[in-house]
């Protein structure tokens, strides 16, 4: 059967995966009768709630005799190190832009890497039955991005569609027809996309995704370069740099068929497969026969920039929400978490029943503390810190991201001066249309932490932030953190709401009444720049006099709300975020105020 191997590529929310869906519906994947959920590729619970992709997976379907392999790649920066290797499986590239907010600046990552290694795009224009769609100027916006990412004559010269992913069609012209459903993608896959590469010689096949599977171990997916693969067949395993990883039996070979993976008996050139039955092997490697010598070359794994302690919860609470609390079953949980995610370090740590996690983001890190939380684990974890190193001089660095910014043109000025404060540069400032603003910028990780939900305060929802690891720079001295003092509980109970309204002017609270409270809890943010220590039981003392004021109705201002990211960014050094299945409550380290001094004095001596 001949081959395709084609990619998609679209900005968060363009509706690639459920034109993806409508892809497997319309070759026939599914029977006519069979349920399926809606977004069939965005396979965990996060993933359909946030509407992003996190897990790059692939799909395959049939059309007139060829078998089209589909992999729909991760939008989103914190993912976007496993980009560049899931593009070297394809011949062809599906740029998705949407119809009114045309192509975005994390596409111009993807894209980027696409046009680079050569790959022809055939562009799609989703969403055309919006109200605010701008289809022709949007495909003006498209050949401007591909010409100022010196796309070759060839590349520019790209085929065009136009349609509705979730209604399930897509043709020639903007208006139709309709009826031809999907079928003029399928047919322009088949003309524009070249088939898929192969080279002679023996079996190799370069790792580009991992996963963890409780019954077949690693599981490694890649393209096969040459040759063919076998299940008992020996292979070995070259690391990037051609030194040997191990030498092993292939137990099992999977294959993309429709929305299953099936086991096959034989793994031909071309193919997007997975292996398993190797131990050691990873992303990068190159999985050959044992004859070949050279490894295939290959990107290296993005380092991980951000790292966070996850600690056994020893609040008063704990226990009381979840189920999964010890620190052997978090330990197992993390480190099968790191077998399946590249991007993904777990070290113990020096202090007791504490682990150190390093990701490529917060938001990679706030994803899994989320999915732990939903299994029922409770953790006590700390503010985000960033991985620093040392280069060959020796001198500090850091981690420093490529930030893109699109706002609009009035919120600029806040947008420039609050990065500023976090000791970033401003490389462009130019128009992006619509009255819009895109302003790049070099910023240290570490002064990004917590700001994407300050962003879209000071520009009332409007900004959006792209963020890419550029490269380690010299360190850019400190940046200055939370200004405000934070309101304790000093003793566990329910909080009342008269003593609640009583401290209303010590600063706006982040509980609400009748909420369990314990000691060195963190329960409101203080108006000024130390902590203060109050007490939330305290009820209105009741005489049997009546009066006539009007107190009897406590009226209490709402609580901010501290989500999980929101909690992470804004904790300081000193305090955790205690997360269980039905809470996130913020507290003190050290909940013993007495152990709070002694620690604060200690290190105002070691400053000394």
């Amino acid at each position: 059967m001949k081959l395709r191997n084609i990619a998609i590529i679209a900005h968060v929310d363009h509706g690639k995966t459920t034109l993806v869906d409508k892809l497997l519906q319309q070759s026939g994947s599914f029977r006519e009768n069979q349920r399926v959920a809606e977004r069939v590729m965005d396979s965990n619970d996060l993933e359909k709630e946030r509407g992003i992709t996190i897990l790059a997976k692939a799909t395959s379907v049939v059309w007139k005799d060829t078998r089209i392999n589909i992999v729909d790649t991760p939008g989103h920066a914190d993912f976007g190190g496993e980009v560049e290797r899931i593009l070297s499986m394809v011949d062809g590239v599906i740029v998705l832009v949407d119809a009114a907010e045309g192509p975005m600046p994390q596409t111009k990552f993807v894209v980027s890497k696409a046009l680079k290694i050569g790959l022809k795009p055939i562009v799609a224009v989703n969403k055309v039955d919006r109200p605010d769609a701008r289809s022709s100027e949007v495909i003006n916006e498209v050949f401007d991005l591909f010409a100022a990412l010196d796309a070759t004559d060839e590349q520019l010269d790209f085929p065009i569609l136009y349609g509705s992913g979730r209604d399930g069609w897509l043709n020639h012209s903007p208006e139709g027809p309709k009826e031809d459903g999907l079928a003029p993608l399928f047919d322009l896959i088949l003309e524009h996309v070249p088939e898929a590469k192969t080279e002679d010689g023996p079996f190799r096949m370069l790792g580009t995704l991992l996963e963890a599977n409780q019954f077949l171990g690693r599981i490694i997916t890649g393209r096969i370069a040459s040759g063919t693969v076998k299940p008992n067949q020996t292979v070995k395993v070259l690391a990037r740099d051609g030194s040997l990883v191990e030498t092993g039996r292939v137990s099992k070979i999977l294959a993309f068929r429709g929305i299953e993976r099936t086991a096959i008996d034989v793994g031909e050139a071309g193919d997007i497969v997975s292996i398993a039955g190797l131990v050691k092997a990873t992303v990068a490697d190159t999985f050959c026969d044992p004859a070949v010598t050279e490894p295939i070359q290959a990107q290296p794994i993005d380092p991980p920039t951000v790292s966070m302690s996850f600690i056994v919860n020893d609040s008063p609470l704990a226990g009381t929400e979840g189920d999964k609390v010890t620190s052997r079953v978090i330990r197992d949980r993390l480190l099968k978490e790191a077998e399946g995610n590249v991007a993904l370090k777990v070290e113990e740590s020096a202090e007791k029943d504490s682990f150190v996690v390093s990701g490529r983001g917060e938001l990679q890190l706030a994803i899994l503390i989320e999915t732990m939380r939903r299994e029922g684990f409770e953790l006590g974890v700390s503010r985000p810190r960033v991985v620093l190193q040392k280069n060959e001089a020796g001198e500090t660095v850091e981690p420093i991201e490529e930030v893109v910014i699109d706002v609009d043109e009035e919120h600029s000025g806040v947008v420039v001066q609050k990065m500023s404060e976090r000791k970033a540069d401003m490389l462009e400032m130019r128009p992006s249309g619509g009255n819009r603003l895109r302003l790049v910028f070099h910023a240290p990780t570490r002064g990004l932490i917590g700001y994407q939900g300050e962003l879209l305060t000071d520009t009332k929802g409007t900004a959006i932030m792209n963020r890419l690891f550029h490269s380690y720079g010299p360190y850019k001295g400190e940046i200055s953190g939370r200004v405000n003092g934070v309101l304790i509980a000093n003793e566990p109970g329910e909080a009342v709401a008269y003593a609640l309204w009583n401290l209303e002017d010590r600063g706006p609270m982040i509980i609400e009444p009748g909420w369990k409270v314990y000691q060195g809890m963190l329960i409101g943010i203080h108006s000024r720049d130390n902590d203060l220590e109050v007490n939330v039981l305290k009820g209105k003392k009741l005489t049997n006099i009546r009066t006539q004021s009007k107190d009897e109705a406590v009226r209490l201002t709402p609580p901010i709300r501290m989500t999980l990211e929101r909690s992470l960014a804004w904790i300081q050094d000193d305090e955790l975020v205690e997360v269980t299945p039905k809470s996130i409550r913020l507290r003190k380290r050290l909940l013993d105020p007495n152990e709070r001094k002694r620690e604060s004095r200690k290190a105002e001596a070691e400053v000394a």
